[in-house]
């Protein structure tokens, strides 16, 4: 392993607290000076099932989850047969003292119920792995108060409570871990998942819209919207279904609301003749995507990487369109401001692609700085367009301007037909291909603003690992294990899936003796297309689609 880390797996049912609890040991770890990853996976239930909570950390920043389980939290008796031979070599595992177990587990036998006499078995767990880790008590407890949120005092009391009788529970019988080294000095962080990062990158655009049909993963979106819609201004609507969703968004954004539509796979389906309808008006609108295992409802809480080729084919007709696909917190916060200015420079649909283990994955970062960070500014001066204003303007970039219904004294004319330049009906056949053709130049502004792959590790490698996406940790991860092997190898991070600039990255894949595209799905979508777009066929692919995200070990095995 190039830098030292452990892996703590807090497994349960649904109902249980997993993810409170876990989101305070990810809190007091962080406060503690250590760098976290955490990958959740859960069925589709509300009660009952078998969760997973599971914290990566370390002194350096942790780049993918491990399967290795150094430390196992168990909040019922099934979780121990679950995860037996997930456990690293002698790693401990805690559970109550009644329950039965796998024989030749090392097992920390805890009286839940005499520690947790309020109920709180779940702050128990977490407090004896706290305790044995060597984390201070009021660390782990203000971490617990944080993320219980104000006006629980009570609970919180009952909760301080049950951890100091943990604490002293793992004092009497001298239970402990020898804890990675920390990095001093570590500058002040919080913790986000993907989604919440995707929502302050859109807060920061300048987002004053946002409709949605809940739909896992992408309700969270919607959900940390809402938590900052009265303090910033954002409107954020709950309708009926999807198609209505995508409808009001593409309304809201035709009357100068910059909007964002988060919604999954099967959501989308039902939102694609919308699409084009932002495309022939010239409409702005970012549409995110949270991918998760299909056909239909499929796996609705499991991740995948499986609607690439649905996404950059949506819609009917021929129209320009930019896909991100970002594969880190701070690039869900980035790039979704760069989706909101794409869209707005380019007037059409601009798309952003995450999926369940992304959204769901929280992660230390700096705090992103908001200092001199321009929001977008929708349509043009009015004293600026040319009389008689022409809305679809045939232009050189193929961009007319754009004015605010009611904000000038022009009349702005939107039309889902095709139409002339004053945004009029038409069926003259003559016009028609000179407007397909002003449409298709915005792509020339797209591929202006294009995000090349990020490339890490030698030039002309043995080895050399493609992805998109969330697979972004995992590829850097195993690339640097293998050089830590005596093998060459280098790792290739696509944050935009569509355009592809053969320029920006052909020569990599060209130079390695061994390219390998690791995709979360079955077929090889981004392999299929870079082929299309370039003619480089890799030599090899990586496919998970059971459901999991694909992690170094597994990339590992598979090579």
């Amino acid at each position: 392993m190039e830098y030292p880390s452990l892996n703590i797996l807090i497994g349960g049912e649904a109902g249980q607290g997993l993810q409170t609890m876990g989101e305070a040991f990810t809190r007091a770890l962080v406060r503690s000076g250590y760098r976290v990853h955490v990958m959740q996976t859960y069925e589709s239930r509300v009660r009952g099932g078998h969760n997973v909570f599971a914290i990566r950390f370390g002194p350096e920043g942790v780049l993918a989850p491990r399967e290795t389980v150094d430390l196992l939290l168990a909040l019922n008796q099934e979780t121990l047969y679950i995860h037996e031979k997930e456990l690293a070599k002698d790693a401990p595992a805690i559970a109550d003292e009644e329950w039965r177990s796998p024989t030749g587990m090392n097992l920390v036998r805890v009286p839940y119920k005499k520690l947790a006499q309020d109920g709180f078995i779940n702050t128990v767990a977490m407090a004896i792995g706290g305790a044995m880790l060597g984390l201070p008590l009021d660390t782990l407890a203000g971490a617990l108060e944080s993320v219980m949120g104000a006006g629980k005092a009570q609970k919180a009391e009952a909760g301080r409570r049950a951890l100091e009788r943990a604490y002293e529970w793992v004092k009497e019988n001298g239970q402990r871990i020898e804890p990675p080294p920390k990095k001093e000095g570590l500058p002040r962080r919080i913790v986000l998942n993907g989604h919440e990062a995707v929502a302050l990158g859109a807060i920061s655009a300048g987002v004053r819209f946002c409709a949605f049909y809940p739909m896992s993963p992408s309700t969270s979106v919607a959900m940390t919207l809402i938590q900052w819609a009265k303090e910033m201004g954002i409107i954020v609507e709950q309708a009926e279904d999807e198609i209505a969703a995508i409808n009001m968004a593409i309304g809201a954004s035709y009357a100068g609301l910059p909007s964002i539509v988060p919604t999954s796979g099967g959501g989308f389906a039902l939102m694609v003749e919308a699409v084009s309808l932002a495309a022939v008006s010239e409409t702005p609108v970012v549409i995110l995507i949270g991918q998760r295992p299909g056909p239909a409802t499929g796996l609705a809480t499991r991740t995948e990487q499986a609607d690439l080729e649905f996404v950059l084919h949506a819609g009917h007709g021929e129209f320009p369109r930019a896909i991100y696909a970002p594969g880190s917190i701070e690039e869900c916060f980035h790039l979704t401001r760069r989706a909101f200015e794409v869209a707005e420079a380019s007037q059409g649909p601009v798309f952003i692609l995450t999926d369940h283990f992304l959204a769901d994955s929280y992660r230390d970062v700096i705090p992103f700085s908001v200092e001199g960070l321009s929001q977008v500014n929708p349509g043009e001066d009015p004293f600026s367009v040319e009389s008689p204003y022409l809305r679809y303007k045939i232009t050189e970039s193929g961009v007319s301007p754009r004015l605010l219904p009611g904000a000038s004294k022009e009349l702005v004319v939107a039309d889902s037909h095709e139409h002339t330049e004053r945004g009029h009906i038409t069926e003259d056949l003559e016009l028609r291909p000179k407007m397909v053709e002003k449409r298709l130049r915005k792509m020339g502004i797209i591929k202006d603003r294009v995000v090349p792959p990020e490339y890490e590790g030698p030039e002309d490698p043995d080895v050399l690992l493609v992805g998109w996406g969330s697979t972004k940790g995992a590829i850097m991860e195993a690339s640097r294990l293998l050089g830590a092997k005596g093998i060459k190898a280098s790792s290739l991070h696509f944050s935009q899936v569509w355009p592809l600039c053969e320029e920006q990255f052909l020569n990599k894949l060209q130079g390695a003796k061994r390219a390998v595209c690791v995709e979360g799905n079955a077929t090889g979508q981004l392999a299929r297309l870079i082929r299309r777009e370039t003619g480089f066929s890799f030599d090899e692919r990586v496919s998970r689609y059971d459901g999991l995200p694909i992690t170094p070990e597994y990339i590992l095995r598979r090579l």
